[in-house]
């Protein structure tokens, strides 16, 4: 399972830094959580942010991961990826245009997402699912980081994994809300290949590479029972 930390519990004084020691721990996926106040009641950064940490993921072949938790996405698409976005995901909820954005993503020459909210049923994205790089489940109502897991959302990552099998897509299926060492494997398990996790990583008792370990670790403990 990969982990896409979050840089939304960083410590913004030392960014550079923390996301140094987690792609030196072994992550190559890094998620941006970017919110407009708009969407999700907090506001945290813009495509500024990627462009000053894409040099240090280019050191290590990381990917970059900007999860548009915004309105009207579209009017936006364009700076991030020129900022270096390597994934943009937009939410299916935030307007009637879901395949335009989509196809506006793609013709940027970057992966396309889509993210549902915890109320939004799965098959509101199952008619552009064929044209997703990755279909983000979000298990905790958006926009506030350190918040507890909602388990009836691990129900719609198997049925999602499921639709995913049955059609024979290589679609990434992101969890992201209340994942650490404790309920990682549970995503897993249910399905989900890559898991967002922030303050089990960013926190400040401890490193972030000693996070990014004890998440490997549980991984490895509950794959061996």
């Amino acid at each position: 399972m990969k982990l896409a930390p979050s840089i939304l519990t960083a410590d913004f004084v030392r960014l550079g830094e923390e996301v140094e020691a987690i792609f030196a721990a072994g992550v190559r996926w890094l998620h941006l959580d970017v919110m407009d106040g708009r969407f999700v009641p907090n506001i945290s950064f813009g495509p500024t942010i990627v462009r000053a940490l894409k040099p240090i993921a280019d050191r290590y072949d990381a990917l970059v991961d900007a999860h548009l938790m915004i309105v009207e996405p579209e009017h936006y698409l364009r700076a991030f990826a020129a900022a270096g976005c390597d994934n943009i995901t937009i939410h299916s909820e935030v307007g009637p245009h879901l395949h335009r954005n989509i196809q506006a993503i793609k013709g940027l020459g970057v992966r396309a997402g889509v993210a549902i909210n915890p109320a939004t049923p799965i098959n509101v994205i199952e008619e552009v699912l064929p044209e997703l790089d990755l279909a983000l489940v979000m298990t905790v109502n958006p926009g506030f980081g350190g918040q507890v897991l909602l388990p009836h959302c691990l129900d719609k990552v198997r049925r999602l994994r499921e639709r995913i099998d049955t059609l024979g897509l290589a679609t990434e299926l992101m969890v992201d809300g209340g994942v650490h060492e404790h309920t990682i494997a549970s995503c897993r398990d249910a399905g989900a290949t890559v898991a967002v996790v922030g303050s089990a990583i960013f926190r400040p008792d401890r490193a972030p590479d000693e996070g990014v370990a004890v998440l490997q670790q549980a991984l490895a403990v509950s794959a061996s029972r």
